[in-house]
């Protein structure tokens, strides 16, 4: 579509980008930034320098325009662009986070598969990524962690690779959680091939999404390219698993410039499958987490307390006296399991008023902490386990 002067509209010029320009090149994006997609593609397709662009040349970028959207929408995707209502606001981020390896900026648009819609499952979202030759120890736990996440409502967004990526995706699948895979290729092009029955039951359960045109195949800097959105799509980054050289870090790295917070899970000292993931967390580039629990904590950005649902064995049971006060606490001391004692001996003890000492053991009295024998106030003897019973 054109419109009078001859100017591409702003959809069909960012289709004519995505089409016939590399995803992610840092220069571009800032040309359509400041004059426009539609006057960023009429220098480009005139044949306009810009550098680290290959040179276009394109006589009639309306039908390349036309051309592509009609094949995503044979292929069953749709054309997302910023300003729409289902565009993820993270993205936005791109636009001042900076370049990694030459790539960066805000995507041209966005091809997803998928019925549901992006932005909603972009709203509480968190990357879970790794090492493609992962161990049976990272995908378990990448697994746990995603199952967790997925428990609680929680998208899980990684890139569908083989090993961490997918060990994520099937972990949220397999409690019913929504997922949405980032390819480096076209949204319609199963990568890899293994991987054609997770990437359907991840277009019905959340989104396959790809800034690659229809039938674009993977490349490296395609991939390189991807893991910003990964990163910019979520609230929090998670690696679990990752060598020296391992993309995932370039995942994380995206992660810190975009301010999202980043979290890796430690693995045995001695596994160069975890080499990268240590050195983030030696450096303080990201924080250590061991499960879904302190995953969560980081997206609710609470540090003292776990969110609604989280259970409490991962962060060690909170016991009866957890949550006493400390004039509390302070009679709890005294008292003894096997010999009784009166309020005005308490109240000599503990310096508390003898009305504070009653009050306090009617509260204790009432937990089943103290109890009231004919010689005076005991601390009472708790069943096994019920001083480690998580209190509501």
């Amino acid at each position: 579509m054109t419109v009078d002067n001859g100017v591409l509209d702003d959809r069909s010029a960012r289709a004519w980008l995505a089409v016939s320009v590399e995803p992610g090149m840092p220069a571009v994006a800032r040309l359509v930034e400041q004059v426009g997609a539609s006057e960023a593609v009429r220098a480009l397709s005139a044949g306009r320098p810009v550098p680290d662009v290959r040179p276009v040349t394109d006589p009639d970028p309306a039908a390349t325009a036309a051309a592509v959207l009609a094949a995503g929408a044979a292929s069953g995707l749709r054309w997302l662009c910023p300003g729409d209502e289902e565009w993820p606001a993270g993205l936005g981020g791109l636009s001042h986070a900076g370049t990694l390896h030459r790539r960066g900026g805000v995507p041209y648009g966005l091809w997803v598969r998928g019925d549901n819609v992006l932005e909603r499952l972009c709203r509480q979202a968190v990357a879970v990524v790794g090492a493609r030759s992962s161990t049976s120890y990272g995908d378990d736990t990448a697994g746990d962690i995603a199952a967790g996440l997925g428990d609680a409502d929680v998208t899980v967004v990684s890139g569908a690779a083989y090993g961490i990526d997918a060990a994520a995706h099937r972990g949220a699948l397999a409690v019913g959680g929504a997922t949405v895979a980032v390819l480096a290729c076209g949204a319609d092009v199963v990568y890899p091939r293994g991987h054609d029955g997770l990437l359907a039951r991840a277009v019905a359960a959340g989104s396959v999404v790809s800034e690659a045109p229809p039938g674009a195949h993977p490349t490296k800097v395609r991939f390189l390219a991807r893991n910003r959105l990964i990163a910019a799509m979520t609230q929090v980054v998670v690696v679990v698993e990752a060598g020296w050289r391992s993309g995932a870090l370039n995942t994380l790295a995206w992660g810190n410039l975009l301010h999202r917070s980043c979290v890796g899970v430690p693995g045995p000292v001695s596994s160069t499958a975890s080499a990268g993931v240590h050195l983030a967390l030696r450096e303080h580039r990201a924080d250590l987490v061991t499960g879904a629990a302190e995953v969560r904590e980081a997206l609710a950005l609470i540090g003292t307390e776990p969110p609604a649902g989280v259970s409490a064995w991962n962060r060690g049971e909170l016991r009866e006296t957890d949550r006493l006060g400390t004039e509390q606490l302070d009679v709890l001391e005294v008292l003894e399991v096997s010999t009784g004692m009166t309020v005005a001996d308490i109240a000599g003890r503990t310096r508390l008023p003898r009305d504070a000492v009653r009050e306090v053991l009617a509260m204790l009295a009432g937990r089943s902490l103290v109890r009231c024998l004919d010689d005076g106030w005991r601390r009472a003897v708790l069943p096994r386990g019920h001083g480690d019973r998580t209190l509501p």
